[in-house]
């Protein structure tokens, strides 16, 4: 199955409610995590990607307290979201709150998880020109 691509710009309604864009739906199902994501935003995850992401953080060691501070940050902020008849989902107000999510929101779909970003925010974090983009590309071997 293809992995999530593209960006959505939708409204997040003063409840928390949420649109998902039919072509995240189709792949995410009717139930899948929602949790902190880096940089700001937060992660969308199908179940099955979401398992697999689950069993590598399981394999961290205890003893390491990066590994402990990371499983708590990522299980520990996840939710579990259901669409409704509308498409909707809700996101909780604490996770809203850490992504800053307040009206303008866009979801990028990344791979194996969607974005959901502040829509300022992500046209900040968006924002490289050709050339920098060439540069890091270059960086990643790519």
């Amino acid at each position: 199955m293809a992995g999530f691509i593209g960006e959505y710009s939708h409204t997040i309604s003063g409840k928390g409610r949420l649109i998902v864009p039919v072509r995240f739906r189709e792949r995410l199902g009717e139930e899948f995590v929602v949790t902190k994501g880096l940089d700001g935003c937060l992660c969308a995850y199908a179940q099955s990607d979401w398992d697999r992401f689950e069993e590598k953080i399981s394999e961290l060691h205890l003893t390491d307290p990066k590994a402990r501070n990371f499983s708590r940050q990522f299980l520990g902020g996840a939710t579990l979201c259901e669409t409704d008849a509308q498409g909707r989902i809700l996101i909780p107000q604490k996770l809203r709150d850490y992504a800053g999510l307040t009206k303008d929101v866009t979801l990028v779909g990344v791979g194996t998880r969607v974005e959901i970003w502040d829509s300022a925010t992500w046209e900040k974090v968006s924002d490289m020109d050709a050339d920098e983009m060439a540069r890091n590309m270059e960086d990643l071997g790519i």
